[in-house]
């Protein structure tokens, strides 16, 4: 089967159209499944409220850069170490934000960074401790444009 030069650019625009409009995600499409990544992250496991504080604005002016600080009351000794903890934002497209890893060399489970916020949502960090259980935190934070309630 031959095309002609006619035929081949009839195609090629409805193929290329296809593709734009099949690679536009809606924002229902983008939802990630939070739930999901802290149960791989704790291999099912549940985890419990305390022993680990997330630092985070109630509001924040700018969603592309919020400053969070998380630390995991530990000695860093023995089985009471930290292993790992990971930050995961709810409202965004992709949940997972960072993992820190950590070990009894570091002295301390504590990290501060700045994250990106698509909009007012809750920042969870789920601490992952050497004895095989599960510690987590959540704060919402919310996110204005300007100043202005958002």
């Amino acid at each position: 089967m031959t095309l002609s030069r006619r035929e081949f650019m009839a195609v090629s625009a409805g193929v290329a159209t296809f593709v734009s409009v099949g690679s536009i995600t809606s924002p229902a499409m983008a939802a990630n499944d939070t739930d999901a990544l802290i149960s791989a992250f704790t291999g099912g496991k549940e985890p419990t409220m305390g022993r680990v504080d997330l630092t985070a604005p109630e509001i924040a002016e700018n969603g592309n850069t919020v400053p969070i600080e998380v630390s995991v009351d530990c000695t860093m000794t023995g089985d009471d170490v930290c292993e790992s903890v990971m930050i995961v934002a709810d409202g965004n497209p992709n949940g997972a934000v960072a993992t820190f890893h950590f070990s009894e060399m570091s002295g301390e489970a504590a990290a501060t960074t700045r994250i990106r916020l698509a909009k007012s949502q809750n920042v969870i960090a789920v601490a992952k401790m050497k004895d095989g259980s599960f510690l987590m935190d959540k704060k919402a934070v919310k996110v204005t444009i300007g100043g202005c309630g958002g």
